[in-house]
């Protein structure tokens, strides 16, 4: 595992997995947000996401889903059940998946201390008095971990003023909280330590084209399945989309090779009738109008 891990911390990411874990994404009780935000982030990044999974708090569910991302994918993220309740497994489910133990993390823990305040319904909680408040609490430290490798490079702190570490397991799986707004926070602080890694380390991303067409799907299929065959050696994928109950439709150029997206412009333009827009309804009619 240590060879695996060495080799993931250092390669270049082109490929990204985003593991959504939460029994109450399931059962319609939270609506996930994390995944569509993460996707933004990739696409901004020029990373090319290709899996998005939500699965159960189950400890099976976590270990086949988190080693197969691993295995497949360069960029792995992980969100939810890392919380102090019973059902907050992903921490030992994740360690279990690639034979590493939990280990309390020191330097997370003084950081817990010192940044997180006491809840107003435990008055009397203390951190050197032992208590279920406590094991609760320590739950969130203690983190998988790898013997052969530096401390350092298993739990990255992201932000001075935030306790919660981004924990790196097996060199590319990264496990975040699934609450959006510290998601979304340890993300962005963590964009500096992946740009050097980038296919693009300027971080320049994905570009996407957007063509507005009056013609139905149909019509323009014969050439945009030329153009895609053309397309595809510049790693730009063409797509078709119908919007229903509308009089045009969506042609788009998706990838990061813009002088060859650029050069096509006038050429997709008329062969499918349409226009380059900025929105997709940017030349639908107006209400009342035929």
């Amino acid at each position: 595992m240590t060879s695996s891990a060495l080799a993931n911390q250092s390669k270049t990411i082109h490929t990204a997995a985003c593991l959504i874990i939460g029994d109450e994404v399931l059962g319609g009780k939270t609506i996930d947000t994390n995944s569509a935000f993460f996707a933004k982030y990739c696409f901004s990044l020029g990373i090319q996401l290709k899996r998005v999974e939500v699965i159960a708090d189950d400890e099976g569910e976590i270990t086949e889903a988190v080693r197969r991302m691993s295995n497949n994918y360069d960029f792995v993220v992980t969100s939810g059940g890392i919380g102090p309740t019973h059902d907050d497994i992903t921490y030992e489910s994740i360690a279990k998946a690639f034979d590493l133990k939990l280990k309390l993390h020191a330097a997370a823990f003084e950081r817990m201390k010192r940044l997180s305040k006491p809840h107003p319904m435990q008055p009397h909680f203390d951190w050197d008095t032992p208590s279920p408040g406590l094991t609760a609490k320590l739950r969130m430290v203690y983190l998988p971990h790898d013997e052969s490798l530096p401390e350092e490079t298993q739990a990255i702190f992201v932000a001075e003023d935030m306790w919660v570490p981004i924990s790196v397991v097996n060199g590319n799986v990264h496990i975040l909280p699934g609450v959006p707004r510290l998601f979304e926070r340890l993300l962005q602080h963590l964009k500096p330590t992946l740009l050097p890694r980038l296919v693009n380390p300027e971080g320049k991303g994905i570009y996407r084209y957007l063509f507005s067409t009056p013609l139905p799907e149909s019509a323009v299929a014969p050439y945009l399945t030329d153009l895609a065959s053309r397309a595809t050696v510049h790693g730009v994928k063409v797509g078709s989309y119908p919007r229903w109950g509308k009089k045009r439709n969506t042609v788009t150029l998706v990838g990061t090779d813009k002088a060859f997206m650029d050069s096509v412009i006038a050429e997709v333009e008329e062969n499918v009738k349409g226009k380059k827009v900025t929105r997709e309804d940017e030349l639908d009619p107006a209400e009342g109008e035929e």
